[in-house]
């Protein structure tokens, strides 16, 4: 499946790229006459093409991805191709729609599953009021966050997000990550 839609998506930037949107132009002379032919070979766009997405559409294309990524991909990291189109087109559809709570932790939660925990802590806390399965996500967004904090040595960071991911949920992650701390 993921040779099919690499296969595919590389014949179809080709046919793209070898189309001559151009008209062209040919003159013949001869001797007494001479010819001119125009051969007009603009395509007409599509409107959709053209056009914005909404915020909807981009929420739709975002989950359309994810799914495609999820298959195409064993771990999931923003630099995927297909994850990034995710993730830009959910951050596309939050920036859209700024109060759409349902965009916004959609957000969240693909920056906490592409492993890009600071964007993820900061999506998880501009939400607010989380339910239980995005207080998991975010407390492990702390939890690694706290983690690096911690191996380059910055005691006060580390702590910061220890505390803040125990808030949310508390976690073996984040009471090892602790005793360390103390």
């Amino acid at each position: 499946m993921k040779k099919i839609l690499m296969l595919t998506a590389f014949a179809l930037a080709g046919l793209a790229a070898a189309q001559d949107t151009a008209p062209t132009t040919t003159e013949t002379t001869t001797e007494t006459t001479t010819e001119t032919t125009t051969t007009d070979t603009t395509q007409t766009t599509d409107t959709a093409a053209t056009t914005p997405m909404s915020a909807s559409e981009a929420f739709g294309k975002a989950q359309e991805y994810a799914v495609q990524a999820d298959v195409a991909y064993p771990v999931p990291f923003y630099d995927r191709t297909l994850w990034k189109a995710s993730v830009d087109s959910a951050y596309m559809a939050a920036s859209m729609e700024a109060s759409n709570r349902d965009y916004n932790a959609y957000l969240a939660q693909l920056y906490t599953k592409t492993q890009w925990w600071i964007n993820a802590y900061n999506a998880w806390d501009k939400l607010g009021e989380l339910n239980d399965t995005e207080k998991e996500w975010a407390s492990l967004s702390a939890a690694k966050l706290a983690y690096l904090a911690l191996q380059r040595g910055d005691m006060d960071g580390a702590r910061a997000y220890v505390e803040k991911g125990m808030a949310w949920k508390d976690s073996a992650s984040l009471q090892a990550i602790m005793k360390r701390l103390m």
